[in-house]
């Protein structure tokens, strides 16, 4: 990164985060840090899919499918095809272009290489200029345990459609995880001037990142602003099952219940406008605005109140955490 100015940090996993980290991107560029959710990875068809990741590098490249927000654009599916014909698992879709980038990842780790310097070659490829991080080199795999048994997280999310009743969530592998040196550099820059948590799914996309040993500390002891963005508006989820899981796990779905999951750890959330009043009951200090991300002004719009948020004094955030004067 180009010293001299100031670099931030984001916390990113699924769509949200992804269109979050896209308008983070166009005002920061190389000064941006993105560490992805890894919990959602899994092995299929013998090959290591990370898509979290991968939509990350996707968006910020431009090369998302703008329809799902997931996937290539202009993509053609002949191997998923092929497979369905020949009778093979098909219900994790596997588009032809997106094929390339599982199978380069699969021979690289295959050769010993870390995923983060995988990931890093990737970003080089689609012509990314923000750093991209996995945020372990280990296997994380996020287990949903539902009234339908022990479901791995994409059998949970893809395959069976957010359907079951989820009734608690583990993280398996988190204790052999570390904080790799790229991602403690990045939290303990001096020019560090906020970190930022995406409107991602709480439980699905930030906690199996807060779950790596070593991780929350090293947000605590970075001394910058950390803001996050909620993910619930009007008491919902934008897109994908937050606010149902919410409710399974005994929670409102609601703003409150996203200050009281990041209590420790955030200064100041950011509200959208729908729930202003709600904005001003929190026992924390909030921020209102537009947090819908529609078009890519949208997402520079909220990037850029990401940012002025953090520059605000901490008195205007949280009162029990000390961060250092920007």
């Amino acid at each position: 990164m180009s010293g001299g100015e100031a670099t931030y940090v984001a916390l990113s996993g699924g769509i949200g985060g992804a269109k979050l980290s896209l308008g983070l991107s166009h005002l920061l560029g190389n000064r941006l840090t993105i560490i992805a959710n890894t919990g959602d990875d899994f092995e299929h068809l013998g090959l290591t899919v990370s898509p979290d990741v991968d939509t990350t590098l996707y968006t910020l490249a431009g090369l998302v499918n703008p329809e799902t927000g997931w996937g290539r654009r202009e993509e053609t599916w002949n191997f998923m095809q092929s497979m369905a014909a020949l009778g093979g698992p098909s219900w994790f879709n596997l588009g032809d272009k997106d094929l390339a980038t599982h199978v380069e990842r699969t021979r690289r780790l295959r050769s010993g290489e870390r995923l983060t310097a995988i990931t890093a070659h990737l970003a080089r490829a689609f012509g990314v200029s923000a750093r991209v991080l996995p945020m372990a080199d280990e296997p994380v795999r996020t287990i949903v345990e539902s009234d339908a048994g022990t479901l791995a997280f994409q059998e949970y999310f893809v395959r069976d459609r957010c359907q079951p009743v989820v009734r608690r969530i583990r993280y398996d592998g988190a204790d052999n995880a570390r904080v790799t040196p790229e991602i403690a550099e990045a939290l303990s820059r001096p020019d560090l001037a906020g970190i930022v948590v995406c409107p991602s799914n709480p439980w699905f996309s930030v906690d199996p990142i807060l779950a790596v040993p070593g991780m929350r500390d090293a947000l605590r002891a970075s001394g910058a602003p950390i803001i996050a963005v909620t993910p619930i508006v009007g008491g919902r989820a934008l897109k994908g099952p937050t606010a149902k899981i919410m409710s399974e796990l005994g929670f409102s779905p609601g703003v409150r219940t996203i200050v009281e999951h990041y209590a420790g750890i955030i200064d100041g959330l950011i509200v959208d406008s729908a729930d202003a009043t709600v904005a001003g009951t929190l026992p924390l200090a909030a921020m209102t605005t537009n947090t819908v991300m529609h078009t890519l002004a949208d997402k520079i719009d909220l990037a850029e109140a990401c940012l002025g948020y953090c520059t605000r004094p901490a008195s205007h955030r949280h009162p029990k955490r000390q961060t250092r004067a920007i």
